[in-house]
């Protein structure tokens, strides 16, 4: 397990574009925390890592919202899933986020873990918990296992 402590926004989205570095095609990367944590705001930090030119805002209503990624790593699309007002794991099935991500994309889940089922053993988690103003970001997972450590990020 790895971790970053970022005191706001934007420290939040350089340890996560620091994070992307080692992300994989195929990767499904879940997001938990409680609302208003900043996963959108960490999503955001994995975009721009990813070379994500256009805007990323949350995918509440719409589910899954593709953006197109220029990097040298072979991952051309990142996929922001927000499942928060699905009703069940038969809809997120029906999202086929693994077969959208077998190729060269990753995909990221908000509230992910209310389906957790459905992604299987080899998801990686980044838990956000707030320390004070601050948010304390855990990676568990094949991503955390990865090297080298992202710069800004700890073992824990």
């Amino acid at each position: 397990m790895i971790e970053a402590l970022c005191p706001d926004s934007d420290s939040t989205r350089d340890a996560a574009a620091a994070l992307a570095a080692n992300l994989r095609p195929g990767d499904i990367v879940v997001l938990t925390g409680p609302l208003g944590a900043g996963k959108t705001t960490f999503v955001q930090g994995v975009g721009r890592g990813l070379g994500v030119r256009d805007r990323v805002t949350s995918p509440t209503f719409t589910l899954v919202r593709p953006h197109a990624c220029v990097n040298g790593r072979g991952i051309v699309t990142m996929h922001h899933a927000d499942v928060y007002r699905v009703d069940g794991a038969d809809e997120v099935w029906d999202l086929a986020l693994g077969e959208l991500v077998e190729e060269s994309a990753v995909a990221l889940v908000e509230w992910g873990e209310l389906t957790s089922g459905v992604w299987g053993p080899t998801h990686s988690t980044v838990t956000a918990t707030w320390e004070g103003e601050a948010r304390r970001w855990r990676v568990s997972g094949p991503l955390a296992e990865r090297e080298p450590l992202p710069e800004g990020w700890s073992p824990c």
